[in-house]
C-alpha cells in the first residue's frame, strides 16, 4: 500500500476527509520526526504546493488536533510543535541547537496516579539540555 494510500485512509478512520492538502501536512508530520512548527510545515510544503496557504496548515493542524491524529508538542513558551507518533513518548529539546528528539521509555512505566478522582486527558513529559552533537562541541 502506497504511504499516501495509507495516509488517506488514516485520516479517513478518524473521521477527516482526506484532502491533498491534509494528506500533505500529515506526511510531512509523519516524515519529519523534527516535531515541526506551523511555519516549518509551511515552508516545506508551499514548494510543491503553490496554492497551500499558512491558514491552510493552521486550520488543518488544528482539525488534526481536534480529532486526534496528532499531538501537540509544547516544551518551549510560545512554540507549538507537532508530533504524528501517538504512542506513549516524551521529548528532548537541545538548548543550543533547538533540536527536539523523541524520549520513549518502557510502556509498563508507572506514572503517578493524581488525587481527588481527577481523570488526566494529556500527559507531557520534556527534557532541556544538550544533544548529543552540541555537548560533544
Amino acid at each position: 500500500m502506497s504511504q499516501t494510500r495509507e495516509f488517506s485512509e488514516r485520516l479517513r478512520a478518524s473521521g477527516i476527509r482526506p484532502s491533498a492538502q491534509r494528506i500533505a501536512v500529515y506526511s510531512c508530520l509523519y516524515g519529519q520526526r523534527n516535531h515541526p512548527t506551523a511555519e516549518m510545515i509551511y515552508r516545506t510544503l508551499a514548494p510543491d504546493y503553490p496554492m497551500l496557504s499558512r491558514t491552510t496548515v493552521y486550520n488543518t493542524l488544528k482539525l488534526f488536533l481536534a480529532e486526534g491524529v496528532i499531538q501537540p508538542v509544547l516544551i518551549e513558551d510560545g512554540e507549538m510543535r507537532f508530533d504524528a507518533d501517538l504512542r506513549r513518548h516524551g521529548h528532548c529539546k537541545c538548548r543550543k541547537c533547538g533540536a527536539v528528539y523523541d524520549l520513549f521509555f518502557p510502556e509498563e512505566t508507572a506514572l503517578p496516579e493524581p488525587a481527588n478522582g481527577f481523570r488526566v486527558e494529556e500527559t507531557h513529559l520534556y527534557y532541556r539540555g544538550l544533544c548529543a552533537d552540541c555537548a560533544a562541541e
